[in-house]
C-alpha cells in the first residue's frame, strides 16, 4: 500500500526540482534577452541561486527519504552557494561600473555614480 507520507514527500521534491530548473531556464534566458551588463549579472546571480539551492535541496531529500542518508555535503553546497553567488555577483556588477561601464538607464539615473561623485569632491 502507498503511505500518504511518502506520496507527498516525492510531491515536494518533485516541486522543488521544477522550481529549481524554473529559476535556470529563466536565468539562461535572461542572460541572453537582458540588455545592459548589469542587468544581465543581475539575472546570472539572483535566479541560479534560488535555482541551485532548490536542486539541491530536492536532491537533499530525495537521498533522505529514498536512502535514509543525510548528505552534509549538499547542506554545505547550499550554504555555500547562498553565500557566495550574490556576493560574487556584487563584486562583478562593482568592478564593472568602476571600470567605467555605464549601467542600462531608461527612466532612473545612475545615483552610485552621483554618491560616488559626492564624496570625492574636495572639502571647502
Amino acid at each position: 500500500m502507498i503511505d500518504l507520507i511518502s506520496v507527498i514527500t516525492y510531491i515536494l521534491i518533485i516541486l522543488f526540482l521544477l522550481i529549481g530548473t524554473f529559476f535556470i531556464f529563466s536565468s539562461a534566458v535572461g542572460i541572453i534577452r537582458f540588455p545592459g551588463v548589469f542587468t544581465r549579472l543581475h539575472a546570472a546571480t539572483k535566479a541560479p541561486t534560488l535555482g541551485i539551492a532548490s536542486l539541491l535541496i530536492g536532491t537533499f531529500l530525495f537521498l533522505y527519504v529514498a536512502h535514509g542518508l543525510l548528505s552534509g555535503k549538499l547542506l554545505l553546497a547550499i550554504i555555500f552557494i547562498l553565500l557566495t553567488s550574490p556576493v560574487g555577483g556584487h563584486v562583478l556588477s562593482r568592478a564593472a561600473h568602476k571600470s567605467g561601464v555605464k549601467p542600462y538607464l531608461r527612466h532612473r539615473e545612475d545615483e552610485y555614480e552621483d554618491y560616488m561623485k559626492e564624496k570625492n569632491k574636495p572639502a571647502k
